[in-house]
């Protein structure tokens, strides 16, 4: 059993329950659990998760119950997650820029507006998933610079239709468009890439961020590995828009460790 107050550390991947189903969840998370980590030991549990319903709450209720029988799950959105991370008790504006996108405004307890960022297919503008399905797109069009698409060969000896068929016939395609942001990311000094980037995070402001009452007043807050890599170029497109950056992380984690032992009564 863990002494009182003692941090483990342990990484899953991320869980949306739109896409994966309870006994997914349940048999990735005893997948990452360290070898000795006693699961009846844990008494509650704080988590913060991507598509947030009614429907999806039970789902992801009935896979933390088969984990940690013993244990009360309270069950948030993300986004209240990055905003706690970020903010703590201070009201401001609050993003998500990882595989997927999520905005809102803060008040310093919870969430009091969202616009909906409508997810992989329809929207999820600034997103890895979006950068990702850009250039994808553009290849297979064959809209690419040629050296770009040169190095993306000899990356990952991917043809139109190999993507295509990944795409369209294999789960979780908003995971693999976003695993190429990795490429943009190595390649942001060429304009192609820096192009596709800007354009994402254009739309995402144009499309989301401005769309809020006042969103001028606020600093850009953000959790998530997009904005945090690409910062300058968030950073431009943010004082394009007259918006000032404020914290940006690439998790949360640390920062919602310290939230919950400091701010929380369990």
């Amino acid at each position: 059993m863990q002494a009182a107050g003692e941090k483990v550390y342990f990484n899953t991947e991320g869980y949306n329950p739109y896409f994966v189903t309870s006994s997914y969840i349940s048999e990735s998370l005893k997948k990452s659990l360290p070898a000795d980590f006693k699961v009846t030991d844990v008494k509650q549990i704080r988590f913060y998760g991507a598509g947030y319903s009614d429907h999806t709450v039970d789902i992801l209720s009935e896979a933390l119950k088969v984990v940690f029988p013993n244990a009360k799950a309270h069950i948030e959105l993300d986004l209240l997650g990055a905003a706690r991370a970020l903010l703590y008790s201070k009201a401001g504006f609050v993003s998500i820029l990882g595989t997927g996108t999520n905005t809102g405004i803060y008040d310093g307890n919870k969430i009091v507006k969202i616009i909906d960022s409508l997810g992989f297919m329809l929207g999820d503008e600034g997103s890895g998933s979006s950068i990702g399905k850009k250039l994808l797109g553009d290849y297979v069009r064959g809209y690419t610079p040629v050296n770009i698409r040169k190095k993306f060969w000899d990356s990952f000896q991917l043809s139109p239709d190999d993507i295509i068929n990944r795409i369209y016939t294999q789960p979780l395609a908003n995971r693999f468009c976003a695993g190429f942001c990795k490429f943009v990311n190595e390649n942001i000094n060429e304009e192609y890439c820096y192009g596709l980037v800007k354009a994402s995070f254009e739309e995402l402001f144009t499309n989301l961020v401005s769309r809020y009452p006042d969103y001028q007043a606020y600093t850009f807050n953000c959790i998530g590995s997009v904005g945090y890599n690409f910062k300058a170029v968030l950073e431009l497109v943010s004082s394009k828009f007259n918006m000032q950056l404020g914290r940006l992380l690439p998790s949360p984690i640390e920062e919602l460790v310290n939230y919950h032992m400091n701010f929380v009564k369990w």
